[in-house]
């Protein structure tokens, strides 16, 4: 159905001065983001455009600022200190937005780096625990890479693509990244008593929940 090859072999095709898109949060590509960062010696002047990514962001060590500039949608902790050292921006854009600046070509992005399930017997991967704008990167980008991953569960919906729509494949079995869930705190639960003591029987109200994530 598909010939793979290693991450190393997958990120040559980026070039000095291409735009990379990194799909977001838990399904950001690792392998690819390793293997491309590694290349810091032969690259000048790739942007890398991406919402909050789990994991490690080596290619924003300010040490690589010649080969690399974050351009971030979102500042997750892994690259929110590009901002002061100068080898990152932020651009301001409702999510919703993010794929109409693809689609228009306002940020034209070159290679699109992604993390999907293991390909059905049709050939089709899912973007598992990550959609966002991903589907609109692929659509606009020159050149799709693929972690493909035992471990990526398969979620339905819009974010089902075809391996005809991927131009590299790399295979992986990596766990994807995660937070425990801690007990709440005595502060936090005296927050939530308080919160509870100003909602009267049978009203109605929309309740927005907020938790201190390390990100």
């Amino acid at each position: 159905m598909y010939t793979s090859v290693s991450a190393e072999e997958a990120v040559k095709v980026i070039k000095s001065n291409d735009k990379i898109y990194v799909q977001a949060a838990a399904a950001a590509p690792q392998q690819l983001i390793n293997a491309m960062s590694a290349r810091h010696d032969e690259l000048r002047n790739v942007e890398v455009c991406h919402l909050h990514i789990e994991g490690e962001a080596p290619y924003s060590n300010p040490t690589l600022r010649n080969s690399f500039h974050v351009n971030s949608f979102f500042i997750g902790k892994n690259v929110r200190h590009t901002l002061k050292a100068g080898n990152g921006s932020y651009t301001p854009v409702f999510l919703s937005e993010l794929p109409s600046l693809f689609k228009r070509n306002i940020i034209d992005i070159d290679v699109a780096l992604i993390h999907v399930s293991v390909p059905d017997k049709h050939g089709y991967c899912s973007l598992g625990v990550s959609v966002e704008a991903t589907l609109a990167a692929i659509e606009n980008a020159k050149c799709v890479i693929a972690q493909v991953n035992n471990n990526m569960p398969r979620t339905f919906g819009a974010g089902i693509i075809h391996v005809s729509e991927i131009n590299v494949f790399v295979e992986c079995n990596d766990r994807l990244p995660g937070h425990e869930i801690t007990p709440p705190s005595e502060i936090e639960n005296s927050i939530g008593n308080h919160v509870a003591g100003l909602i009267e029987d049978r009203s109605t109200c929309t309740v927005y929940c907020y938790r201190i994530w390390n990100c």
